[in-house]
């Protein structure tokens, strides 16, 4: 319970900066790292969700207990990221299609540098409580978190050459980030 309040909080506050960064940036690859950390967030409600209910002994209704109602969260999670997923791949083609400007900016930068350390840390938490526990959900999150410093660093590098060069590195990493996003769904 404690991981999931943990992966709830942390998602949501990087999620809520990253929608601001990518709002103030123009970048599509910020905005989509974004979603992937809002996604994130409803993994940590899945998780919660899925460990009170399951902790319900068997009633007359439910003689096997509860348990399956994590698998049919973990779905509903699972299309609402893919189609998050896909709304960025389109967006992101789109851009490379049109490509605009990306403000790369020092708060920018240390935004995304300071998304790196959270998730990092957050692994390392989620890899503690997990050994403690032996819960595969709790080890999910912990790999989960290595995805997302793949995802940042890649939107990080993007922002940075964006002022460098002409080419549309804001969607490509916006079609990177997608993927991986698809991949979590």
């Amino acid at each position: 319970m404690v991981s999931g309040i943990v992966g709830l909080v942390c998602n949501a506050l990087l999620s809520a900066v990253k929608f601001f960064l990518g709002a103030m940036s123009g970048s599509i690859a910020v905005t989509a790292d974004a979603v992937n950390n809002l996604s994130d967030c409803g993994s940590s409600a899945v998780t919660l969700i899925g460990f009170k209910m399951a902790s319900k002994p068997a009633d007359n209704e439910h003689p096997y207990g509860h348990g399956r109602i994590e698998y049919i969260a973990g779905l509903i999670v699972s299309f609402m990221i893919m189609y998050a997923g896909f709304e960025i791949l389109k967006s992101s083609v789109i851009k490379i299609i049109n490509p605009m400007p990306v403000a790369s900016s020092l708060p920018v930068i240390i935004g995304l540098c300071a998304s790196i350390l959270v998730k990092l840390w957050l692994n390392r938490f989620n890899n503690t409580v997990s050994k403690r526990i032996s819960s595969s959900a709790v080890s999910a999150a912990a790999a989960d978190s290595v995805f997302d410093v793949l995802a940042t660093g890649a939107t990080l590098v993007s922002v940075i050459a964006s002022g460098y060069t002409d080419l549309p590195m804001d969607g490509i990493a916006g079609i990177l980030v997608s993927a991986i996003i698809l991949y979590a769904g």
